[in-house]
């Protein structure tokens, strides 16, 4: 049986954790649980789930349950407490949103657990120094994103296999194709509207402008140790095929499925052992044609931004997802429109201080920076709104 530290239990990947484990109570333990502030929920999973050690980062939510959590689990809450569930169990599952999943991700690698990596601002952010400590450390690193998962397929289960080309996929979001004028008019209802996925909100919107996509190109870049010429995307609307890997030879591989992120989930705590999972087999004669259409860098300014800010490196990245999540918030709050969060992006960037990105002190000044500049801009589009 394997044990798991789920961290960011009440999101949107951490209940599909729990829906696997639900499925499957012979094949894994939850043995420690946390989330942010969702103190309901988060009571739900701890009564049915009875894990060893449970936690809540936000201490005004641990307040109002703290005595409603059986004695037979351990319960504390604030940051110190919950980095301390990831020492449990024999794999941590950081499906914790944001930059504050990066903490927990390096409390992995001291910890020496095996990790299932739900969080892509780990990568985003970190990618150069967790990559550099995982090696050290000596531990297994599963990806957890659907399109990651597609490739660590078809590279056998192995980061380090050899490839001639990554192929990574997108849906193209809700508003592919449609020009500038048109997207004036977006909402956050209608971003918020994916074509084939059910995801939280912040990476909804974040594939509704492609930001999503750049980010799983930085994610490629330290996974598979690529330089990014060898990675290309291109949208697969049907969301069926979830990424490709092609070979010196010509071959390609590709990983098929429904959408769905119980299967990438699943595979990254049984690999390299396949059980059922409840997915709905491909009807493939009812699928119709799958198409492939290109993916423009700059018809996308959010993508351009998320690989621009690779191409220069170091601290950049994680500027890019620091104003990301304000910008995101913003539109989400009325207070900038759709077009309005690649230019509070790009305003946190022109003015980001290079620095080496060596340190977690280094990544959290850069992050704190980059929401000030982009809160700043905010702030002055309001001005005018």
């Amino acid at each position: 049986m394997k044990k798991i530290a789920l961290i960011g239990s009440t999101g949107s990947i951490g209940k599909q954790v729990c829906s696997v484990v639900r499925r499957s109570p012979d094949k894994f333990k939850i043995e420690s649980i946390v989330a942010y502030a969702s103190a309901d929920e988060f009571l739900k999973q701890v009564l049915e789930f009875k894990p060893t050690y449970a936690s809540l980062v936000d201490e005004k939510a641990g307040e109002k349950i703290k005595d409603l959590i059986p004695p037979s689990v351990r319960f504390s809450y604030g940051e110190k407490a919950s980095e301390d569930a990831v020492g449990y169990g024999d794999v941590a599952v950081i499906s914790a949103t944001g930059f504050a999943g990066l903490k927990y991700s390096l409390r992995a690698i001291e910890e020496k657990k095996a990790i299932a990596l739900a969080n892509k601002e780990t990568l985003v952010c970190g990618g150069e120094l967790v990559m550099n400590k995982i090696k050290g450390a000596g531990i297994e690193l599963m990806p957890v994103d659907s399109e990651h998962s597609a490739l660590w397929q078809a590279l056998g289960f192995k980061l380090n296999a050899p490839f001639k080309r990554l192929i990574i996929t997108a849906s193209g979001g809700p508003f592919y194709g449609w020009d500038k004028e048109r997207l004036k008019t977006v909402t956050p209802q209608s971003a918020l509207k994916h074509p084939t996925w059910q995801m939280g909100a912040k990476i909804t919107i974040d594939s509704a402008t492609l930001l999503n996509k750049g980010f799983e190109v930085i994610e490629a870049k330290w996974l598979y140790d690529c330089p990014l010429e060898k990675i290309h995307t291109i949208v697969q609307p049907e969301s069926i095929i979830h990424s490709l890997v092609e070979f010196d030879d010509g071959g390609i591989l590709a990983q098929m499925s429904y959408p769905t992120m119980e299967l990438p989930i699943q595979l990254a705590l049984t690999y390299p052992d396949r059980f059922d999972c409840g997915l709905k087999p491909l009807d493939f004669e009812s699928l119709g044609s799958i198409r492939f259409l290109p993916l423009r860098r700059k018809d996308f300014p959010c993508y351009d931004l998320a690989l621009t800010s690779i191409e220069k490196g170091d601290n950049y990245p994680c500027a890019l997802n620091g104003a990301g999540e304000v910008a995101v918030r913003a539109f989400l709050d009325g207070k900038i429109p759709f077009l309005g969060i690649a230019d509070t992006i790009e305003y946190a960037l022109e003015k980001t201080e290079r620095i080496k990105a060596d340190s977690y002190q280094a990544l959290r000044m850069t992050d704190a920076r980059a929401r000030a500049l982009a809160e700043d801009f905010v702030k002055g589009v309001q001005k005018f709104v």
